[in-house]
């Protein structure tokens, strides 16, 4: 379903990644009538307040006559428990389970929504509020084709989509890009620190390094060459990037570190997910 403008949507949390979906599928034609919306917090909508979304503070507020071709469950994992067992009696063979929980896996939806239910659990990823994200998102075995491309064309309203078939590979992309922001903050971070310890003021070393990486990050969303070409580009021969990158490439460098990271970070997604 490309057209959302006969989508009747119902969206639990209205947070940060729930608003950012919101808005772009409102951007894409889904219908703010069509739209219910659970959130406790009235201060959440933002502004989406006043748009004609249905807005209620309790699942015991939707209208009873409310059918929803699509649940989509954007509630922070650990408000899941207490939140999940209200929606049952929204599931349809036609409704169609979204998840953006990150550790909720679909055997846990099942339990709660039935055996039946027709379940994508999807790890979106900051910069979708911009939409620039990257969702990775895997189906269970209920989920139609057309549900699949409905999902499909929901997550896109924040940027990229990815799917697998294992779904356990939700918890290393978890760690990868669900992570990943903070990671590249963390870099901007020590780049400008650097930057300050080779004799830079502080604000202009936080200032080139925020455009340096928002930069090169644009820069290889555009090219078509890979990230090692594009790094090999920068680096002249017996120049002063080479030398930054003797130390960074070395043996004890940044990629033993990345692997570490990645690594205890997948280890605590699946540690969350049982």
């Amino acid at each position: 379903m490309s057209d959302l403008s006969s989508l009747r949507l119902l969206l639990v949390g209205c947070g940060k990644m729930g608003g950012a979906m919101l808005r772009g599928w409102l951007a894409r034609g889904l219908l703010a009538r069509n739209t219910v919306v659970v959130e406790p917090a009235p201060s959440a909508m933002g502004d989406l307040a006043g748009k004609g979304i249905v807005h209620v503070g309790a699942p015991d507020k939707i209208a009873r006559d409310f059918v929803a071709d699509v649940l989509v469950l954007a509630v922070k994992p650990q408000f899941m428990d207490g939140a999940i067992d209200h929606y049952a009696g929204f599931i349809r063979p036609q409704t169609l389970v979204l998840s953006i929980a990150a550790g909720k896996t679909i055997a846990y939806f099942r339990q709660h929504l039935g055996a039946r239910a027709a379940i994508v659990r999807a790890m979106p990823n900051t910069p979708a509020a911009i939409g620039r994200g990257i969702s990775v998102a895997v189906a269970d075995s209920h989920v139609s084709t057309a549900q699949r491309q409905l999902a499909d064309t929901l997550l896109s309203a924040c940027g990229e989509v990815a799917w697998v078939k294992d779904e356990d590979m939700i918890n290393p992309v978890t760690a990868l890009s669900g992570g990943g922001p903070a990671y590249v903050f963390l870099l901007m971070e020590a780049l400008a620190e650097a930057g300050r310890k080779a004799g830079l003021p502080g604000d202009l070393a936080m200032r080139l390094a925020r455009v340096t990486v928002s930069g090169a990050g644009e820069l290889a969303r555009l090219s078509d060459e890979t990230a090692a070409e594009l790094r090999q580009a920068v680096t002249s021969p017996k120049g002063t990037t080479l030398e930054a990158l003797k130390i960074l490439m070395a043996n004890d460098g940044i990629q033993p570190l990345f692997d570490r990271a990645i690594a205890a970070a997948t280890r605590r997604s699946r540690e969350l997910a049982s």
